[in-house]
């Protein structure tokens, strides 16, 4: 089966077999140094590890990335913290990817009225932003929660994204001062939401 249709592998360090969903894929740079291949796509054999900054780090102490690779390798002091760099950066590009798709509105007031009209996949605020902005988004989005909730769609709930500053933000947006983002419908940002969840569960 190809690698892209796998749908389980086997985690070096725990030895167990899970969804490629809950694993992130190394594999062994030019130079000989093991590299994240947060696509999944890179050429050559890949070490499977369980989707987790722990999980990583104590691959690295344990020499799980020579063992399995049965190669002299060369693993990055701080793997673990270069890995969520490559998730951030995935994300990153992914929002501007939704942006660019029309699927992404900034702005308080573009924010709010996507949420009260209900067209909003997830809501994205900047980690710096100040505390009475963040609580008035948030309220919106519990307002749209519980409306959704009387309504019988038990279910429904909008993701709340707190993982670039501002900074961060504009320059993947190609914007100033980007507070408060809002993923709208559509694959682009399905695909930008999905890159999202992967890494909060990175860092959970």
């Amino acid at each position: 089966m190809p690698r892209s249709e796998a749908t389980t592998r086997l985690c070096a360090l725990t030895r167990t077999e899970k969804p490629v969903t809950d694993l992130i894929r190394f594999v062994l740079g030019p130079d000989g140094t093991i590299v994240p291949d947060t696509e999944a796509r890179a050429e050559g054999r890949g070490v499977w590890i369980t989707l987790g900054r722990e999980a990583v780090a104590e691959a690295s102490r344990k020499k799980v990335f020579a063992r399995s690779l049965k190669a002299e390798v060369k693993v990055p002091d701080d793997l673990a913290g270069l890995t969520h760099l490559r998730l951030e950066q995935r994300f990153a590009a992914a929002l501007a990817m939704a942006r660019k798709a029309g699927q992404l509105v900034t702005g308080a007031g573009k924010v709010k009225a996507a949420i009260e009209s209900g067209d909003i996949l997830a809501l994205i605020t900047a980690s710096d932003a100040a505390e009475d902005g963040r609580n008035k988004m948030a309220q919106a989005r519990r307002a749209l929660e519980y409306a959704a909730e009387e309504a019988g769609e038990t279910a429904f709930t909008v993701p709340h994204l707190e993982l670039l500053s501002s900074d961060q933000l504009g320059l993947a947006l190609g914007l100033e001062n980007v507070i408060h983002a809002a993923l709208t419908t559509g694959a682009a940002a399905q695909s930008a939401l999905d890159k999202g969840l992967r890494l909060v569960r990175y860092d959970a």
